[in-house]
């Protein structure tokens, strides 16, 4: 080795490991809330099919992070955030590892979810303007609550079910969280048309609902708001509950489309990191995909709803991919516009 080699060796291991750990830009992050397999070839859940056809062949380990972290290699990555409280947490640790640049990053949060009949059919997908929070409650067993009450379900620093606190300072400050809606109108302009699959098995349950005339189409794409909470619920009255809720944190603004059981906890991880100057809120999209309805139709028992099989599960997964996948194209092709312009409708 020559004295010049010896001394530039060194100089290159340096700066391949300063290199090393710089962290990645990412153009778009896409989130789902869970894998039931493996990522490839058995029964899907919401990762499989992006991680099939998008070809993320590259996997990061991140601490914290349950699943392993899958990419592209072109500043696209998948992320299986986990389920109810674990998607907060699991947010926060990817965003704070330091393994990624998440300062211009699309978010694109997609998974399924209970619809409201009111608003739309199983196989159904929402654009969302606003995420609700449904967990942050004080609840009495409705045996218990007046008979007058339509649920026993009562905003914290309140008296009575669906009334707004009088603000004293320890009430919670954000129920719903507004969402960037000249970025979501454009979304929901880009894939409005977008054809979703319909089975015999959809059709007949769709057909239950009689007097639900949203709930009977075939399946499409609209925009409704996301309804996180930890609980799993399910019925008549809870789905009256989540959608007074709904139009009561969203001051009118905002229709129940989605229930869920983690769209709380990223939207309160991704808030908090953006005032943190780690990402960008207004980059940020919830696009949920009906695979069940969250209330029984006319003919149903509650319970038996509760538990019959998911119609609308296949098809719900192909419309997240199918919906989704179309706003993550176009955000990540053109990125010499998008990384410095958010996307407005046309």
């Amino acid at each position: 080795m020559t004295r010049a080699a010896r001394f530039l060796v060194p100089f290159l291991l340096v700066q391949a490991a300063q290199a090393a750990s710089e962290p990645i830009p990412v153009k778009v992050a896409v989130v789902v809330t869970f894998e039931v397999g493996a990522d490839r070839g058995d029964r899907p859940g919401e990762f499989q099919f992006w991680v099939e056809r998008e070809n993320w062949t590259q996997s990061i380990d991140v601490p914290g992070v349950d699943h392993p972290v899958l990419t592209d290699g072109n500043g696209t990555i998948g992320v299986v955030s986990g389920a109810t409280v674990r998607s907060s947490n699991q947010i926060m640790a990817l965003v704070m590892s330091g393994k990624f640049d998440f300062s211009r990053t699309y978010w694109v949060v997609n998974g399924i979810a209970g619809v409201n009949p009111a608003a739309a059919s199983i196989g159904s997908a929402a654009w969302a303007h606003f995420v609700i929070d449904g967990d942050v409650a004080y609840e009495i067993d409705s045996r218990e609550a007046d008979a007058s009450w339509p649920y026993g379900i009562i905003p914290i620093g309140s008296t009575l079910p669906n009334q707004k606190p009088k603000r004293e300072g320890w009430e919670p400050d954000t129920m719903a969280y507004p969402l960037n809606r000249s970025l979501v109108d454009w979304a929901y302009g880009l894939t409005r048309e977008t054809q979703i699959p319909d089975t015999d098995g959809m059709r007949a349950y769709r057909a239950l609902y009689v007097g639900f005339p949203n709930a009977q189409k075939p399946p499409f794409v609209l925009c409704g708001e996301t309804f996180g909470s930890c609980r799993y619920w399910h019925g008549k009255a809870l789905t009256q509950w989540a959608s007074d809720w709904t139009r009561l944190w969203t001051d009118g603004k905002g229709e129940l489309a989605m229930s869920d059981m983690e769209d709380q906890g990223i939207a309160a991880a991704l808030s908090r990191l953006s005032k943190m100057g780690r990402v960008d809120f207004q980059r940020v999209l919830f696009l949920r995909t009906a695979s069940n309805y969250c209330m029984q139709s006319p003919q149903q028992d509650v319970n038996k709803s509760l538990h019959s099989e998911y119609a609308g599960y296949i098809p719900s997964l192909e419309a997240a991919y199918r919906v989704g996948s179309r706003v993550t194209h176009e955000l990540a092709g053109h990125w010499e516009t998008c990384r410095d312009q958010v996307p407005s409708p046309r």
